[in-house]
């Protein structure tokens, strides 16, 4: 029993001296340097007689000229499309229906009790809309500053009066103060309704 011990525990030795790491400080003169990598420089095997046949991609400095049908795909485009939006006044004020113009909108209505009058507009969709004195409707016109120097500005109507049988409206240009506001009259009843409820 003892003999199997004793082979046991040099088996055991053996073992861990075998397992443990070895540790170099220092490289000799005399070692291999270590293979080049496939590809680059060094002799060819048979291997690499593949590489031979490929054909290498030479690009002429013409393919990274920018023209109409070689653009950069990472160049932003985003100032080509804000030059047009940049002249466009900015709205200054609220506007109801400013998507149509004062011919569009019929008077269907109009309110005169209570502490201010309203009057309903109806759209061409025929959503209506209450509105009130001071209000501005419509939809605006740009006016053009003469030589080009100035800023464009917008004009908009806006509801001067609400009286018993239609509606004042008046634009006033803020660049003429000496020309007198335009004045727009929009009737409860038309002309052409009031000549057919009479015949």
């Amino acid at each position: 029993m003892r003999a199997y011990r004793w082979l046991f525990v040099l088996a055991l030795c053996a073992l861990i001296v075998g397992c443990g790491t070895e540790v170099v400080i220092g490289g000799s003169d005399n070692a291999a340097p270590p293979p080049p990598p496939r590809g680059a420089g060094g002799p060819k095997t048979d291997g690499d007689a593949g590489l031979d046949g490929a054909k290498k991609i030479e690009f002429p400095e013409q393919d990274f000229v920018e023209t109409e049908r070689n653009r950069d795909p990472f160049r932003s485009f985003a100032a080509t499309f804000t030059g047009a939006n940049a002249r466009l006044p900015t709205k200054q004020r609220e506007v109801m229906l400013d998507r149509y113009s004062i011919e569009e909108l019929k008077l269907v209505g109009i309110i005169t009790g209570g502490a201010e009058h309203r009057a309903m507009l109806v759209d061409p969709t025929g959503k209506g809309w209450i509105v009130k004195r001071g209000q501005f409707v419509g939809k605006e016109e740009v006016v053009h500053s003469k030589g080009g120097t100035g800023a464009d500005y917008a004009l908009n109507w806006r509801v001067d009066r609400i009286r018993d049988g239609d509606i004042v409206l008046v634009r006033e240009d803020p660049a003429h103060g000496d020309v007198p506001p335009a004045t727009r009259v929009i009737p409860l009843r038309p002309d052409s309704e009031t000549a057919s409820s009479k015949h």
